[in-house]
């Protein structure tokens, strides 16, 4: 029998993480590293770290390396610019240099928020404008991969949605755990469009491009084109909830105070390279987001 190949996929602590080790562990030889070792499966590493990043990827000795951390706080990062360029941007140029020496292809997720979102849909071929220090560090982690690394896969996200309360700290959490607190008014920003991603869709969609060694850069969110307030709207549906808490819509100063980054009004998606190759598995994200609250939020409410 032939020997399982093997990757190492560095900051896989968070929810994009937990969705890779379950759809590639079957396949696949995993070392999963992080610096916050919340599973049995993941080991201690900071990949930022280069010394050590290096050390440890080269003990292993892995066919793939995917980087799959970063900070995704947009306001952590705008108060914390320098700790997110070593994170996000730096530890990614590490990444590079780790993979080209063992001859290997390198994974890294990008996302829709590299984006000025003054156009309505982004293809794959849209030159990004980041806005602020999240958006730019991502976006300079992506052009370094695209520009160095001899053989990659940039894969952009969405709304990332995965892993269930304990890991998800996005827009569906924080709305569960509203519901939870026993709210009955939820107040959803009416002027910012985007299409969420479900990292266990993400994680196979990935696969199959690594199994076709289709390399490059893709756009990989779910289909459908939404909105926060749209996507609030079919959470409550779905729990049935519709009829007995209240969505107010509101402009995105209301949340001035707490989100004072600046975000992208449009950060929707189309997966166009994807279609072409005739590879696209993402599901629509009212599908998703069904199979999302089906899978990992059970008695939740209750």
């Amino acid at each position: 029998m032939a020997t399982k190949q093997k990757i190492y996929m560095a900051g896989s602590g968070g929810m994009l993480g937990e969705a890779f080790y379950k759809q590639f562990k079957k396949n696949y030889r995993l070392k999963c590293t992080d610096k916050d070792v919340n599973e049995d499966w993941l080991s201690f590493l900071d990949f930022r770290d280069h010394k050590e990043y290096r050390k440890d990827v080269l003990k292993f000795k892995p066919d793939y390396l995917f980087h799959l951390g970063a900070y995704t706080d947009l306001e952590y990062c705008e108060k914390n610019a320098e700790d997110t360029y070593l994170t996000n941007t730096i530890a990614v140029e590490n990444a590079v240099y780790i993979a080209n020496e063992l001859n290997i292809p390198l994974l890294y997720i990008s996302t829709a928020g590299i984006f000025d979102g003054k156009k309505e849909l982004y293809d794959d071929w849209d030159i990004p404008n980041p806005l602020g220090v999240y958006a730019r560090s991502k976006y300079m982690g992506e052009r370094y991969v695209a520009e160095n690394a001899r053989r990659f896969l940039i894969c952009r996200a969405g709304w990332m949605m995965g892993a269930g309360p304990k890991k998800d700290k996005k827009f569906i959490q924080k709305l569960m755990k509203q519901l939870k607190e026993g709210k009955k008014e939820l107040f959803i920003v009416n002027d910012k469009d985007g299409t969420p991603t479900f990292t266990h869709d993400f994680a196979k969609n990935v696969k199959a491009l690594l199994e076709k060694e289709y390399w490059g850069l893709y756009n990989m969110v779910c289909g459908g084109q939404t909105s926060r307030l749209e996507v609030a709207e079919e959470l409550l549906r779905i729990l049935n909830l519709s009829e007995r808490v209240k969505i107010t819509s509101v402009k995105s100063d209301h949340f001035k105070d707490i989100y004072f980054a600046e975000r992208p009004p449009s950060e929707r998606l189309i997966n166009r390279k994807l279609e072409l190759r005739n590879l696209n598995l993402m599901q629509d994200w009212k599908s998703a987001l069904q199979q999302y609250i089906d899978q990992y939020y059970k008695g939740y409410l209750d």
